[in-house]
């Protein structure tokens, strides 16, 4: 069942976002060649806990070992944080951080460079964020689930990328994921109808190769089957009446 939320419940939501906001923030700017996924982890965890009643969403949720999920080049998602995984020069970083605060969750996701990263790279980078972009700007009143993947797909298809298969992005806020499901591709004017209230993550992944995943032995790390690199842009948006409302921007 979709919930939606009201003016309030939007304002704690877009509290918790400004923490997650933050956090995004400072991994990026730590995310530097030597330190590890490990050390990263322990900042996010730190820092989510120094705000008041904030929370890392993804400790302990259905079973992650991790306070952030953290994913090296071809590792599309759910990447467990590890003292033994050092960055290096030239890697990409996808930071994907949960945040409960004041009993509601929101979810936000960047992709980063560390160090010097190949032209390809940075173009991965750019057009994922570009497609990011597009699904936000699609989710307006009257819009459809299917205008936003739409959008999506437009981008990255243009661009010769690749979505990565079977991976969506979510409803979010009294549950770390609630319903709809939001794809990344879709048909205008198909699917659920989007009405003010209605509080959503819109998450595309592109990968540089084909779209097809596998997941490791772990258990959690989803990675492109032909080892080539995956980006990740993620916001949770409110749509309301003036159009879609960023709440997890720093």
């Amino acid at each position: 069942m979709i919930q939606l939320k009201s003016p309030r419940e939007i304002e704690i939501m877009a509290r918790g976002g400004r923490i997650l906001g933050d956090t995004l923030r400072l991994l990026a700017e730590r995310a530097v060649p030597g330190i590890t996924t490990g050390e990263l982890d322990r900042l996010a965890d730190e820092f989510i806990r120094s705000h008041d009643g904030a929370v890392p969403a993804f400790k302990g949720l259905y079973g992650f070992p991790g306070s952030v999920c953290l994913s090296v080049n071809q590792e599309i998602v759910h990447g467990i944080p590890s003292p033994k995984r050092v960055l290096r020069d030239g890697d990409i970083l996808s930071i994907d951080v949960g945040v409960k605060h004041g009993g509601y969750y929101t979810d936000g996701a960047i992709t980063t460079p560390v160090g010097e990263i190949p032209p390809e790279s940075a173009r991965l980078l750019a057009v994922t964020r570009d497609a990011l972009a597009a699904g936000i700007a699609a989710a307006v009143p009257g819009n459809h689930l299917g205008d936003i993947g739409a959008a999506i797909s437009g981008v990255v298809s243009r661009a010769h990328l690749s979505l990565a298969k079977d991976l969506v992005g979510h409803g979010v806020g009294l549950e770390p994921h609630e319903e709809p499901q939001v794809p990344n591709e879709g048909k205008a004017k198909r699917g659920t109808k989007l009405v003010p209230g209605l509080t959503i993550a819109i998450e595309p992944m592109v990968n540089l190769g084909v779209a097809a995943t596998r997941t490791l032995a772990d258990r959690w790390t989803v990675v492109t089957a032909d080892g080539k690199r995956s980006a990740h842009f993620e916001h949770t948006i409110a749509v309301t009446e003036n159009g879609p409302r960023i709440l997890t921007a720093a």
